[in-house]
């Protein structure tokens, strides 16, 4: 794919891990009655649904374009990006919350707590290895950035995504293993309910920093700010380019849009500008493959 990662292979391995995971966690909740493993279960159940939908986005987002849709298709993979957010916000994140309250209004002791405990170690495992594709693909990409730089710069809102998801389920899991822990060892159903609405709590937190990016790339972002610092200095190398007026981008899912507005040199006539300027544009299409559109603007002044 484009961008030098392979969002999808971080996809099938999020959608493997929770798909293992929330049939382990449901058979535990069900078995203990643990609040906060039956809202791990069904923040699991959440993000294999959520893989499925990125999916989806991704398939959708390979549709040519057409008269209707000139621009192609590439941005429905932020839309779905986007509803995903907005499961782990309802799904995931309220009805973590619900099931705490619910049980901290009528308490009930653990069965089988060492069931849950070991239900648990093997889910911190299973998502440890979700998170390691995920990083892996991060890696290819960061140029050194931190991850949180690379959280807001990112285009690739399926990575961001199982990303943040990944992440939340593996937090979560510490909450859930700390709080049947605890009530195991004192007996009192309290921590279990609290742990439970804490997940929730961190679900929604995370949703929102979700939805918030995928919100910028829905209304319109540019290239990544190196990417775009890249394309410049790839134009300014050019021998008929004597200076960028302007470049605009924007990011149609792995695809880009680029209008360039330069004052030309050396072109004693209208077809040898245009020969420079094809001959331009052909260059910078093999340097940057992602690039669907280019406009390509002769100028004297901004």
């Amino acid at each position: 794919m484009s961008h030098g990662s392979d969002s999808l292979k971080s996809i099938f391995f999020a959608l493997g891990a929770n798909s293992a995971i929330f049939v382990a966690k449901l058979g535990a909740a069900l078995m203990t009655g643990s609040g906060a493993m039956m809202a791990e279960a069904i923040h699991s159940l959440a993000d294999s649904g959520n893989q499925v939908l990125l999916l989806v986005g991704l398939k959708q987002a390979k549709r040519p374009p057409n008269p209707d849709y000139p621009l192609g298709f590439g941005k429905s993979i932020y839309f779905w990006s986007f509803i995903v957010a907005l499961i782990m916000f309802s799904l995931g994140g309220m009805f973590s919350i619900y099931e705490g309250v619910h049980k901290l209004q009528h308490p009930e002791p653990l069965s089988s707590p060492w069931l849950a405990i070991g239900v648990l170690i093997f889910s911190i495992v299973a998502e440890s290895v979700s998170m390691w594709g995920c990083l892996r693909e991060v890696n290819k990409v960061r140029e050194g950035r931190t991850l949180i730089q690379w959280f807001r710069e990112t285009r690739q809102s399926e990575l961001l995504v199982v990303f943040g998801e990944d992440f939340a389920a593996l937090l979560g899991l510490v909450f859930a293993l700390g709080a049947v822990g605890l009530t195991m060892i004192t007996g009192n159903p309290l921590y279990d309910a609290t742990g439970s609405i804490v997940i929730g709590s961190l679900l929604i937190l995370i949703a929102i920093f979700i939805g918030i990016e995928v919100k910028s790339l829905l209304i319109g972002q540019g290239v990544e700010p190196k990417l775009k610092q890249r394309m410049i200095a790839s134009l300014e190398e050019e021998e008929k380019v004597a200076e960028i007026l302007n470049l605009l981008t924007f990011q149609l899912g792995k695809d880009v849009m680029v209008a360039v507005k330069a004052r030309m040199q050396g072109c004693e006539s209208a077809d040898d500008m245009v020969t420079a300027i094809n001959n331009c544009e052909k260059r910078f299409r093999k340097h940057f493959p992602e690039t669907l559109w280019l406009f390509f603007e002769p100028d004297n002044k901004k």
